[in-house]
C-alpha cells in the first residue's frame, strides 16, 4: 500500500479541485505556453467564471514588476502563516513562484467542492477548462486585448492625475515644516513619512479593493480564509486606481533624492535652519547671513542624523500604516468595482492630460511680477509649485517603465528602482549644482526664471523620479542580507554622486545665491 504523505495546514492534493491542462487545450493565453504557463493576471476568470475577459483589468506587466504591486503586505503575523509562509519580495519575482496557480475567486468554489465528488468533478472542471471554438478563440483574444489596452490607458492616466496631488502635498509639507524653532530641519522627512503610511495602508488593505465574492461570503473555514485572503490581494492590484494611489501618489509624495540631497548637505555644513520672524521665512526665500549651520567637526554626526530619521521614521511609518488598515478593516466602505469602472476610470482619462494642459498654460501666460519676499509672495509659489507639476508626470511615468522594464531582472535585487533613485538623485545634483553655480551673473542659476526652472526639475521631475516609499516597502519584504545590500548600495551610491556632483562645486568655487532665492 503506498504510503500518503501528510498535507500541510491550508494545502490541497495534487489533482483536487485544480483544472488540470492537456495538449489539447489550444486557446490563446495557453497556447504554446503548457510547460511554462502563467496567467495574463493573477485575477483572471476562467471559462465558468460569470465575468467575461473584456470586465476585467489586465496589466500582467505591472502585477509581477511593480514592487508596489508584487511585495507582499509588511506586516507578518504568526498566526497567518498560511498567508505570510515564504512571501519574500525575491519569492514573488522568481519563476517558481510566477507559475503557480491564480489564486482567483474560482479556487474558493473549487475549495468549497465536496471531497467525496472526486473524480465527478475533476471531470466536470477538466471539461469547463476544454479550448472553445476557433472563432469563439478569437473573440475572446481580442476582448482581452482591449481590455489590456484600457488598463494601461487607466493606469496611465491615474499616475499622470496622482503624480500632481502628490508633488502639491509634498511641498506643502515642506512648506509647513520649516519655520523658527522646528525640531527636524529636513523638511522633506514628513512627507517620506506620510508617504510610507499610506503605502503601508494600501498594501495590507483587505477592505477598499474587496472582490464582491469576498465581500459578500458567509462564515467560512480557515483554508477557505486563505484562498479569500489571497484572492483579495491578488485582485486589487489588478486595478489602475490602486496602482495610481501606490505608484503615482505614494512614490510621488516621497523623495528619495531629496533625502539625499539633505544628507550630503549635512555633510557640507549647508543645512538651511530657518531664523527670523515667521512671515519672513519661507523655504524658498531665505538669506544667507540667516543661515545656521555646524561647525565641521559635527558634519559626520549630522548626516548620520539625517539618515537614521529618514530611513527609520519611513519605515516606522509602512508599519504604522499597515497597522492601521488592519486596525480600520471593518470601518472603512468598499470601494465599489462599478462605480471605478464606470464612473472614475472613464473620467480619470479626460481630467488627466487636461490637467496637465493647464498647468503648462499657466506656466507660459501667468505674468511675471516679484515685489514681496515674504512666504505667501506669489511669485515664490508661482515659480517653485507650477514648475514642479509641469515635470511631476513625466518623472512619475519614467519611474513607472523602468520598474516594469527592470525590476524583474535580479529578483533579490530591486534594479528599477535603484537605477530611477540613483538616476534621478544624479539629475537633481546637477539641477542643484547649476542653480547655485554663477551663471552669466552675480547670482546662481542663470537668472530668475531659470532659476525657477531648476527648482521645478528637482522637486517635480527628480521628486517624483525617485521615491522612498517603494523603496521601504521593498527593505521590509525582503530577505535580510538582501536588503541590507540593497539599502546601503542606495544610499552609498546616490550620496557617493552628490559629493562628485555637487561637492566639486561646494568645495572648489563655493555656492553663490539662486537668483529666485535672492
Amino acid at each position: 500500500m503506498e504510503e500518503k504523505r501528510p498535507q500541510h495546514r491550508g494545502s490541497r492534493n495534487e489533482n483536487e479541485g485544480q483544472p488540470q491542462l492537456h495538449d489539447s487545450v489550444t486557446s490563446p493565453q495557453h497556447q504554446g505556453s503548457e510547460k511554462n504557463w502563467q496567467p495574463d493576471s493573477p485575477y483572471e476568470p476562467t471559462r465558468h467564471s460569470p465575468k467575461r475577459a473584456s470586465e476585467q483589468y489586465s496589466f500582467p506587466e505591472a502585477e509581477s514588476n511593480l514592487d508596489e504591486v508584487a511585495a507582499p503586505s509588511p506586516i507578518y503575523d504568526p498566526g497567518e502563516d498560511y498567508i505570510r509562509r515564504h512571501e519574500y519580495l525575491e519569492d514573488v519575482r522568481s519563476d517558481t513562484s510566477r507559475r503557480r496557480s491564480p489564486p482567483g475567486d474560482h479556487l474558493l468554489s473549487e475549495r468549497k467542492r465536496s471531497h467525496e465528488a472526486g473524480d465527478e468533478a475533476q471531470a466536470s472542471e477538466q471539461h469547463e477548462i476544454e479550448a472553445p471554438s476557433s472563432g469563439e478563440g478569437e473573440k475572446v483574444a481580442e476582448e482581452r486585448q482591449t481590455s489590456r489596452l484600457w488598463t494601461k490607458l487607466y493606469t496611465v492616466s491615474y499616475l499622470i492625475f496622482f503624480s500632481f496631488v502628490g508633488t502639491i502635498v509634498r511641498l506643502v509639507i515642506e512648506a509647513l515644516t520649516f519655520y523658527p524653532g522646528t525640531p527636524v530641519i529636513t523638511s522633506v522627512l514628513w512627507a517620506n513619512v506620510g508617504g510610507s503610511f499610506v503605502m503601508g495602508f494600501l498594501s495590507e488593505d483587505r477592505r477598499l479593493f474587496s472582490v464582491d465574492s469576498i465581500k459578500d461570503s458567509p462564515a467560512i473555514s480557515e483554508a477557505e480564509e486563505e484562498d479569500l485572503v489571497k484572492a483579495h490581494h491578488a485582485h486589487k492590484k489588478t486595478i489602475p486606481l490602486y496602482i495610481g494611489l501606490a505608484t503615482g501618489f505614494c512614490g510621488s509624495l516621497t523623495s528619495f533624492s531629496t533625502f539625499i540631497r539633505d544628507a550630503f548637505v549635512a555633510i557640507s555644513n549647508d543645512i538651511p535652519a530657518p531664523h527670523g520672524p515667521y512671515s519672513k521665512v519661507s523655504i524658498y526665500q531665505l538669506p544667507p547671513s540667516e543661515l545656521s549651520a555646524p561647525n565641521g567637526g559635527y558634519s559626520f554626526m549630522a548626516v548620520v542624523a539625517v539618515l537614521i530619521t529618514e530611513i527609520g521614521l519611513s519605515l516606522a511609518g509602512l508599519m504604522a500604516g499597515a497597522h492601521f488598515a488592519l486596525l480600520t478593516a471593518h470601518c472603512l466602505p468598499p470601494v465599489s468595482t462599478k462605480f471605478m469602472r464606470q464612473f472614475l476610470d472613464p473620467l480619470i482619462i479626460l481630467i488627466a492630460p487636461l490637467t496637465w494642459i493647464l498647468v503648462i498654460c499657466l506656466v507660459v501666460l501667468l505674468p511675471h511680477y516679484q515685489s514681496d519676499n515674504s512666504l505667501w509672495n506669489a511669485e515664490i509659489w508661482r515659480g517653485p509649485a507650477l514648475f514642479s507639476l509641469v515635470f511631476s508626470p513625466a518623472g512619475c511615468l519614467v519611474r513607472f517603465y523602468v520598474s516594469l522594464k527592470l525590476n524583474s531582472r535580479i529578483p533579490s535585487f530591486p534594479l528599477g528602482t535603484f537605477v530611477v533613485n540613483v538616476g534621478g538623485t544624479m539629475i537633481l545634483g546637477m539641477a542643484y549644482s547649476l542653480q547655485h553655480a554663477q551663471i552669466g551673473s552675480t547670482l546662481g542659476g542663470g537668472g530668475f526664471t531659470g532659476c525657477q526652472v531648476l527648482q521645478g526639475i528637482m522637486d517635480g521631475f527628480c521628486g517624483c523620479l525617485t521615491t522612498v516609499s517603494t523603496w521601504v516597502l521593498e527593505l521590509s519584504n525582503s530577505r535580510r542580507r538582501h536588503a541590507y545590500i540593497y539599502g546601503v548600495a542606495s544610499v552609498g551610491v546616490a550620496l557617493a554622486m552628490l559629493v562628485v556632483e555637487i561637492g566639486s562645486l561646494r568645495w572648489t568655487r563655493g555656492f553663490t545665491t539662486p537668483a529666485c532665492f535672492a
